[in-house]
C-alpha cells in the first residue's frame, strides 16, 4: 500500500473570531481538497480540526504521512497527549486541557491509523502547506 499524504492548516481572522481549516490529500495522482469553517473559533482549534476532518475522510485504516505547520498540533499528538491522558486529562500544572474535546477525538481518530507526523514550516514557500492554508482561507470565505 502506497502512503497517503495529507497537509493540514488552519487559520483565523481575529483569535477568536472567523475560522477555516483546509487540508490537502494527495493519494496515487490524486489531489484531494478539504476545508470548511466556523464563526466563534479559534486558530488552534481550526489546526486540530483539519488534521481530525482528514483522518475521518477515510472509511478504512491507511498508512498516512501528515504534515501540519502547528507546532501546537505536532508537539500536542507526537509528546503531550500521553501525559494528558494519564493525568486525566489534566496538564502538567494541574490546569484542564484546553480542547480536549477536539485531542480526545483526534486520538480516537490517530488509532485507526499508521500515522508519520512531520512538521513543516508555514508560509515559507511549501506548495501543499500553502495550498492547505489557501483551504484554510477558503473555508472562512465561506462563511
Amino acid at each position: 500500500m502506497k502512503i497517503i499524504k495529507i497537509y493540514t492548516d488552519g487559520a483565523c481572522r481575529g483569535n477568536p473570531g472567523p475560522g477555516g481549516w483546509g487540508v490537502l490529500i494527495l493519494k496515487d495522482n490524486e489531489e484531494i481538497k478539504l476545508n470548511g469553517g466556523k464563526n466563534d473559533t479559534t486558530n488552534n482549534q481550526m489546526e486540530l480540526t483539519a488534521v481530525i476532518k482528514a483522518l475521518d475522510f477515510f472509511s478504512e485504516s491507511m498508512e498516512l504521512e501528515i504534515f501540519t505547520d502547528s507546532k501546537y498540533v505536532m508537539d500536542g499528538i507526537t509528546e503531550y497527549i500521553k501525559k494528558w491522558k494519564v493525568n486525566g486529562w489534566k496538564t502538567a500544572s494541574k490546569k484542564p486541557v484546553k480542547n480536549s474535546d477536539l485531542w480526545k477525538q483526534l486520538d480516537s481518530l490517530s488509532a485507526q491509523h499508521s500515522i508519520k507526523w512531520n512538521w513543516v514550516k508555514g508560509h515559507s514557500g511549501h506548495r501543499e502547506n500553502d495550498i492547505a492554508d489557501e483551504l484554510a482561507n477558503l473555508g472562512i470565505d465561506k462563511l
